[in-house]
């Protein structure tokens, strides 16, 4: 290995970026001899990633600032574009990092490629097909796959839809979700210390079955989250022996739906999107979840815990194969019908709990920064010469 201290700039500006990067940044971290790691945040949603950044103790090095009310695409991708040329012009990092498939990403990845500065594309490789769904993150996932350099795919399902895309075989490494390695790792810590959960206090969860609902995708705004809102309606009322924890995403066009349709119905408690540990010990208290959420999708799985899909398809089919998760839309009626099977049908519940999570092992970390040390050791000199050189690692 050339004696060479690399230079990472890890990139992100949402809170689950911040999750699925944080295992990276501290595995970077354990070699201070062989990699300064810097982070840079778009901070594109400031309020959700802030707490991320205390649990998991993310130094951040450079603040983009970005966050700005109902801001338009365009305009957050022009004002990350020009504020991240400033970081990475006058410093030219060896590799920047960045992960899924955010505006952020996108445009990050972007700016790298004008600077030549080599791309790794965490969780890369995920695909619906569908452009317009997930919106805008199927294109924004596409755009970085042809601008990163090297593609670090969760599955070996993601490594074939970057492979029938043209990327070259030698530059995909399959290493697991490091989402697995930041649930694990948190699931632990709030084994040992439960999290205080005032907003949580009073609602006597223990006595019925705990149904938790996440809903924001850009997608299901309007008729599709009005639907979902309708079906939690109707399991209140027909259920008795359930419970519905619902953290609302501050977004105006989540707020303005749910609040109205739900808000004071009994067994349906409204709250504030919890703190990342907070979040999991929920989880962890789940009889199953409904969500439109990808981490929800590779979270409960190693809970052994069903998860339903509020949409019309999925980036993550490898859970569906699987069976740790299923399909159910926005139907109210499908919702309503589904969540009545798995309480009443004790079998089809366990059919869940017996299957293995497809998403990963928890090492996802230790094998990408193994990777990184490897390409960025093989080809010492230029940015672009190390690109070219890449090759295959050992993991």
């Amino acid at each position: 290995m050339s004696g060479k201290r690399f230079h990472v700039l890890v990139v992100f500006g949402t809170r689950p970026e911040a999750i699925k990067l944080a295992p990276v940044i501290h595995e970077l971290r354990r070699f201070p001899g062989q990699f300064k790691t810097s982070v840079c945040i778009s901070a594109q949603h400031r309020q959700l990633l802030e707490p991320i950044l205390r649990w998991f103790r993310i130094p951040v090095h450079y603040d983009l600032d970005v966050m700005r009310p109902n801001q338009e695409l365009c305009e957050l991708s022009a004002r990350i574009l020009d504020r991240f040329h400033a970081v990475l012009a006058p410093r030219r990092p060896d590799m920047v990092l960045v992960q899924g498939d955010t505006t952020t990403a996108m445009v990050a990845g972007l700016a790298a490629f004008y600077h030549r500065v080599p791309v790794g594309h965490v969780e890369a490789g995920l695909r619906t097909l569908d452009r317009y769904s997930p919106f805008p993150e199927e294109i924004n996932r596409r755009l970085v796959s042809h601008l990163a350099d090297v593609h670090f795919a969760p599955t070996s399902w993601a490594r074939i839809n970057l492979l029938k895309e043209g990327i070259p075989r030698k530059r995909i490494f399959v290493t697991g979700n490091t989402v697995i390695d930041a649930f694990l790792e948190t699931h632990a810590r709030v084994l040992r210390r439960p999290p205080a959960l005032a907003q949580l206090k009073g609602f006597k969860l223990e006595a019925r079955r705990l149904i938790v609902v996440t809903a924001h995708r850009r997608e299901n705004f309007g008729p599709g989250l009005t639907s979902i809102c309708r079906g939690l309606q109707r399991l209140a009322s027909q259920r008795d022996d359930i419970e519905i924890v619902f953290p609302v995403h501050p977004n105006p066009n989540v707020q303005s739906v749910v609040r109205p349709m739900l808000a004071g119905i009994d067994r349906i408690h409204l709250i504030d999107p919890l703190e990342y540990p907070q979040f999991v010990w929920l989880l962890s208290s789940a009889y199953l979840g409904l969500t439109d959420s990808g981490g929800i999708q590779e979270e409960m799985p190693s809970l052994r815990r069903p998860v339903l899909v509020m949409r019309k398809n999925t980036e993550r089919p490898e859970g569906l194969h699987a069976g740790v998760c299923k399909l159910v839309g926005t139907s109210a009626e499908v919702i309503v019908r589904t969540v009545g099977q798995l309480l009443d049908d004790q079998q089809a519940y366990a059919r869940f709990a017996r299957r293995r999570n497809p998403f990963g092992d928890g090492k996802a970390a230790q094998k990408i920064v193994a990777t990184l040390k490897h390409i960025l050791a093989s080809a010492p000199g230029s940015n672009s010469r190390r690109v070219r050189a890449l090759g295959k690692p050992p993991i």
